[in-house]
């Protein structure tokens, strides 16, 4: 699927679903920005020695949680009201796909190809909301955000090479795409940014 090589498309049907309950999505949105700062706050913490990841991770940080902020207004400008944090199945399982026991720069790679593939999923799933919610306003917003996520993804791609061969990466980036792809036959029928 185009620059993401995502192997399963996300059905465009799922913005119906979207749509039946925007406060839903955009609470779960939230709480997605909100995780991508904190998981990226944890690998600063768990690596620090990598000198160029705790760079990259600490502008991540104060993106994402702008987009948090960004996410929480349009919350409140629509009447609603933040709902408590949502559990993501979608990224428990692709957790499960990382390799234990391996050595500390290899775990460390896993966890940045997790987070490629959290970042690539969602890029898909802003550019379908993009194009296809009937909301003008929120149709741009998550227009701007794909592009957001579309760098982030490359830039965990690039970080997982700068710390392990590029054919390892690739070779393990090759297998969370066939994982990721199975385990979406049970997705895309929530009003959750990855459900």
């Amino acid at each position: 699927m185009g620059v993401l090589r995502l192997k399963m498309a996300t059905d465009p049907r799922w913005v119906n679903i979207v749509e039946m309950n925007l406060s839903e999505i955009l609470t779960d949105h939230a709480w997605c920005e909100q995780k991508a700062a904190s998981s990226a706050i944890s690998i600063i913490v768990s690596f620090p020695e990598y000198t160029e990841v705790v760079n990259a991770l600490s502008d991540l940080v104060r993106e994402e949680m702008e987009h948090f902020q960004r996410v929480h207004a349009i919350i409140q400008q629509r009447g609603f009201t933040l709902g408590r944090e949502r559990k993501d199945p979608y990224v428990h399982d692709l957790m499960k796909f990382i390799k234990s026991g391996v050595s500390r720069e290899e775990f460390l790679m896993e966890k940045l190809l997790v987070f490629a593939m959290i970042e690539a999923r969602s890029c898909e799933r802003f550019r379908i909301l993009s194009e296809n919610l009937t909301d003008p306003e929120l149709a741009s917003f998550y227009r701007e955000l794909m592009e957001s996520e579309a760098g982030h993804y490359t830039m965990f791609i690039t970080l997982a090479r700068s710390i392990m061969p590029r054919e390892h990466v690739d070779v393990r980036w090759n297998e969370y795409l066939d994982y990721e792809s199975a385990i979406m036959e049970k997705y895309g029928k929530g009003e959750t940014i990855h459900g």
